[in-house]
């Protein structure tokens, strides 16, 4: 496609971007040279301090019930980290903005601490061992997350006065309109797809933890509030932002496609999380027939 390999620049020169915001380029070194590209920036910033606000509500609810391993499904918690591991490693390689490759660090971290959470209240509840398959795709995702955080941040540190950000200009002699993907983009592209579909699968068993506890007692709806809102900001960002010289919007669009489906797509299944909370606000269900049990047993003895 059009976009361009990445290539450090040095922060603060604005030699190649003429008509850019000194802040910006200092700060994220890119070129934002109109009102939009401002906007896209305002509004990733947005979407990033959603994202990272998301979790806090859910780690003080865990707290606050100790119930976080039953009113959460442990494959939606694996299915996002998988999503976001490959979404961070998809969004390096396929020449993605520096802000989606910041976001999408956050959300690594922030999915090892909830499965972190997870894993502590279901030993300390005395649930039952985790079976051999999710026991390995834990640890795989783990490892992963690791080696793709320690690879990152090495390729970082091998230019200390440079980011790797998009090249803000074509070099000379690069050519006008569309390219094709080099092999690297191919793969990030690949991987960023595979990444949206887990994001969108990772819903389905939250749903259906949701709906066979007839509760959400245990869950925080701030999560999945901030979570739509994050995703909404994120995904308008990156439309706004200008293609570069010689990028036709379509090609712009295609090339962040499986990004746009991972934020975007995912706003339906929050919809009707979001209705499942609407309609098990009042009975809690799951609570009472837990409480009944108990009652039960105490009076037999």
């Amino acid at each position: 496609m059009a976009a361009r390999r990445w290539r450090g620049l040095p922060f603060g020169n604005l030699s190649d971007c003429p008509n850019g915001s000194r802040w910006i380029m200092d700060v994220f070194n890119e070129c934002a040279q109109d009102s939009r590209d401002v906007a896209s920036i305002v509004l990733g910033l947005g979407s990033i301090g959603c994202f990272i606000a998301a979790a806090f509500p859910q780690f003080y609810q865990a707290c606050r019930t100790g119930i976080m391993d039953q009113a959460l499904s442990i494959y939606f918690l694996l299915g996002w980290l998988g999503g976001d591991l490959l979404n961070l490693i998809g969004s390096f390689l396929a020449d993605q903005l520096p802000l989606q490759v910041y976001t999408a660090i956050y959300y690594v971290l922030a999915d090892v601490g909830m499965l972190s959470l997870y894993c502590y209240y279901r030993v300390k509840n005395g649930g039952r061992a985790f079976p051999a398959p999710i026991n390995a795709a834990f640890v795989f995702l783990s490892l992963g997350s690791l080696s793709s955080l320690s690879l990152l941040g090495s390729a970082s540190t091998e230019d200390p006065g440079t980011f790797k950000g998009r090249s803000l200009l074509s070099a000379p002699g690069d050519e006008l309109g569309p390219k094709p993907f080099s092999r690297t983009e191919i793969i990030g592209f690949t991987i960023g797809s595979i990444s949206s579909v887990l994001y969108l699968c990772s819903r389905v068993p939250q749903i259906c933890t949701n709906y066979k506890r007839k509760s959400t007692s245990g869950v925080s709806y701030s999560l999945f509030a901030l979570v739509m809102l994050g995703n909404s900001l994120y995904g308008l960002s990156v439309l706004l932002k200008n293609p570069e010289p010689g990028q036709g919007q379509g090609d712009y669009i295609l090339h962040h496609l499986p990004w746009l489906v991972g934020s975007l797509g995912v706003l339906a299944l929050d919809v009707v999380i979001s209705f499942q909370f609407l309609a098990y606000r009042k009975g809690r269900p799951g609570t009472l027939e837990e409480r009944d049990a108990l009652l039960g047993e105490q009076g037999e003895s």
